[in-house]
Formats: structure tokens, C-alpha cells, sequence
């Protein structure tokens, strides 16, 4: 089974979207599971994870809504606010979900770089593996050596890095990513998504062989059996087609053998995320 570990649906208003910048402006319209799944379809991937946008209940409550009738959402990582005082109340609401498989916050866009480190949030996170769920990790390079100690205190807790965290790949910067990143080897709870990396490069004028020191990288890591390949569509489409985006990673794993790459096209997602 094909599967694409990470992509996104809204439909848009500039208010819930306020992060979609004026240099991202080609993907300010409604993105759903329909147009999607006819590229997916295309080039034989069979499903995805559908994962949240905006930090809000209802957008968690319209990822779940789209995957009771679109049997092609495999799972649904969505937001519930993992600092609140109730979050214990609101897991025993949502986890029983079926499709609910994980939750993310972007921690990238907040202020405080340490702030997974905060206290009310890691009574969140303490609360998830007990519901069978998942936490996406969304950050920056800069974030890395805080996720690793965040990620060392919950050690039974399943954790995926996504976009690799967002290597400086347009300006070919290896360091000091390429080392904090290696600093997760040891830690066997957490994986890692190839995805998002095409909006780290140069999005006019990318080169598969960008991408090689980077995806070296967290195979000297990770290894396929915690690598998963994601699209990260439609913000992808900002710097290339579905197909496009979709081919450099199979590309770059045609020299695995066949266990390898089926993990890391689809055997790791499901695994992970229990699809």
C-alpha cells in the first residue's frame, strides 16, 4: 500500500488562514478531498493522513467530518489545545474517534522557542499515549535540541518529526541541522516524514540532487522502518505538481531493496499511525 503521510484540506477564509502569505497566494482557495485523491488515483498512492491546518476544535471536528465519508483519509491528526486545564475531558470526547489518530500544535509559529517544554503542554502530551494517539512535531531547525529533550521524557509515547523540520535546503545549509537531527537516532519512539521539502528549496528552479544531502541524512538516522513519505499538498503545489513532489523520494529509494522502500512508501505510515 501507497500512502501519502501528511496533507492538508481547508476551505479558506483569510482569517483562519492567516498564514498563507501574499507569496503563497496561489493556495488562498478551498483545497478538498476530491481533487486530491484524483491525483492520488493518478499515480497509484491509495491514501493519506489528513492533517490540521488551523489550530482550532472545528477545523479537528471538519478533518473527522471529511474522513467519515472519504474512505481514502486513512487517519486524521488533528488540534485540541493540549495546555488546557480539561484536556484530560476533552481526550475522553475525542480519542474514541476512530480516524483519530494524532495531534499536532504548530510550534513553530510560537514565540517562546521552548515552549513544548512548558509544563501544561507535557501533561498534555502525558495524556495521549494512554488514548492511543500519535504527536506530530512541527518545527524549526532551531527547535530541534528542545524536541529532543522534550521527546526523551516520554519515552513510550509515539512522535513524528514532520518536513524533517525544515532543513535550510534553498540555501544548501547543512549544519547545525544535519547534526541536531542526528541526535535522534537513539531515541526509537520517534520518526520522521519526508515531506515539505520542496518548499525549503528554491521553488522555481529545484533540482531532485538538492534534496540528497538532506535525505541522506535521515536515512543515516532514521532508516526507512521510521521514514514516511508525505506530500504536504497543496502546499506543495507552490513549487510543484502532485507527481512532481511525489516522485523524489521514490526516485531517491529505487535503490532499496523492496522491504525498504514499501516502508518508507507506505508500510511506515500505517504502522505508525495504526491505518
Amino acid at each position: 500500500m501507497r500512502l501519502d503521510a501528511h496533507n492538508h484540506f481547508w476551505k479558506y477564509s483569510p482569517e483562519e488562514f492567516a498564514w498563507i502569505s501574499d507569496e503563497m497566494s496561489y493556495i488562498r482557495r478551498d483545497f478538498l478531498p476530491e481533487q486530491l485523491y484524483a491525483e492520488q488515483i493518478r499515480y497509484g498512492w491509495e491514501g493519506s493522513i489528513a492533517v490540521q491546518a488551523a489550530q482550532t476544535v472545528a477545523e479537528t471536528e471538519f478533518l473527522l467530518s471529511l474522513a467519515g465519508s472519504e474512505p481514502n483519509i486513512r487517519g486524521v491528526v488533528g488540534w485540541l489545545d493540549l495546555c488546557a486545564p480539561d484536556i484530560g475531558e476533552q481526550l475522553d470526547v475525542w480519542a474514541p474517534h476512530s480516524r483519530l489518530v494524532g495531534l499536532r500544535h504548530v510550534v513553530q509559529g510560537e514565540p517562546d522557542d521552548r515552549f513544548m517544554l512548558r509544563k501544561d503542554f507535557m501533561q498534555g502530551i502525558s495524556l495521549l499515549e494512554r488514548h492511543g494517539l500519535t504527536y506530530d512535531i512541527l518545527i524549526y531547525p532551531r527547535h530541534l535540541p528542545v524536541a529532543l529533550e522534550l521527546v526523551k521524557q516520554f519515552p513510550a509515547q509515539k512522535f513524528v518529526i514532520d518536513h524533517l523540520a525544515k532543513p535550510p535546503i534553498r540555501a544548501q545549509e547543512r549544519e547545525p541541522w544535519a547534526r541536531d537531527l542526528r541526535a535522534f537516532k537513539e531515541q526509537p519512539h520517534v520518526f520522521a516524514k519526508l515531506s515539505g521539502l520542496v518548499t525549503e528549496a528554491d521553488w522555481a528552479a529545484w533540482r531532485p540532487d538538492d534534496f540528497r544531502f538532506y535525505l541522506d541524512t535521515a536515512f543515516e538516522v532514521f532508516g526507512p522502518q521510521r521514514l514516511m513519505i508525505g506530500s504536504d499538498w497543496p502546499v506543495c503545489l507552490l513549487a510543484g505538481t502532485y507527481s512532481e513532489v511525489m516522485g523524489i523520494v521514490p526516485a531517491y529509494v529505487s535503490q532499496l531493496s523492496e522491504t525498504e522502500q514499501a516502508a518508507v512508501l507506505g508500510g511506515t505510515c500505517a504502522a505508525f499511525y495504526a491505518v
